[in-house]
């Protein structure tokens, strides 16, 4: 029974766990939307009781789902700590804690753990291969981001510095945190205005860092794209559909044939 339920729980190559896996992502997407509805005071003061009943219904069926992935694991605890086994306790955990939360102090703090619902939505991520792949990506490319980032942090504070330099106070370059922080604004194209320069150098350079904010987003970007493309040759392809799969999968996850090695 163990080894049944794991395979149509937590392998998502088969057909019984394809299917799982869909019916659970509707009721994930279902749960976020009702929340988000259930946030608009009209919709939370009218209709609260059918809400109320929904949500303990959506709660119900992901702790049973909680319970039995808990069950079936061959390391329960290693599930538990896991990201997703946090964030699947998360996503159930606001409505339970609502029982306990009684007098007029706790109103507020409960408001903010119903927030926590929203955290279902992270769970689409596990299901969704093209949102692994994406995650798969971004690991891989963490070191060279992070050698890039740093590179944009120094560009940052010479830019904020140079501005500060170069204008007055009056412009609103008081100090070079001020100066950092235009940088920021103008090289992510923010743009919020609210700091200005006046000088002709400062406008020059400030067009400079208009210039070079372009390039700055689209590093990241190219980086990330070409771990994609690495990931996305490590696939094999089904000989009946002709959908790719991981090439660690055994079995095609659009049609349940068994994959060729």
């Amino acid at each position: 029974m163990k080894e049944k339920l794991y395979q149509i729980i937590f392998e998502h190559d088969t057909k019984k766990g394809k299917q799982f896996d869909v019916a659970l992502l509707w009721l994930i997407l279902f749960s976020v939307v009702i929340v988000i509805i259930e946030s608009i005071p009209y919709f939370h003061n009218n209709f609260f009781t059918g809400f109320y009943v929904i949500e303990w219904f959506l709660t119900i069926v992901f702790s049973v789902e909680y319970i039995l992935r808990i069950y079936c694991s061959p390391k329960p605890l290693k599930y538990i700590f896991s990201f997703w086994g946090l964030i699947d306790l998360l996503s159930i955990f606001p409505t339970y804690f609502e029982l306990f939360a009684t007098g007029y102090h706790y109103l507020l703090s409960v408001r903010i753990f119903r927030l926590l619902r929203v955290f279902r939505v992270l769970r689409l991520v596990q299901f969704n291969k093209e949102a692994q792949m994406l995650v798969k990506a971004l690991k891989d490319s963490m070191y060279k981001i992070g050698v890039f980032l740093l590179a944009v942090v120094a560009i940052v504070v010479m830019l904020g510095t140079l501005m500060y330099v170069i204008e007055e106070d009056e412009s609103g370059f008081t100090s070079i945190p001020q100066g950092i922080y235009w940088a920021i604004v103008t090289i992510t194209t923010v743009g919020f205005g609210d700091i200005v320069p006046q000088t002709i150098l400062g406008k020059i350079l400030a067009s400079f860092a208009m210039i070079l904010g372009y390039a700055i987003i689209a590093i990241p970007t190219g980086i990330v794209t070409v771990e994609m493309a690495r990931n996305r040759e490590n696939t094999k392809k089904c000989t009946n559909c002709e959908k790719e799969n991981p090439e660690t999968a055994n079995f095609c996850s659009n049609c349940g044939v068994e994959l060729l090695k």
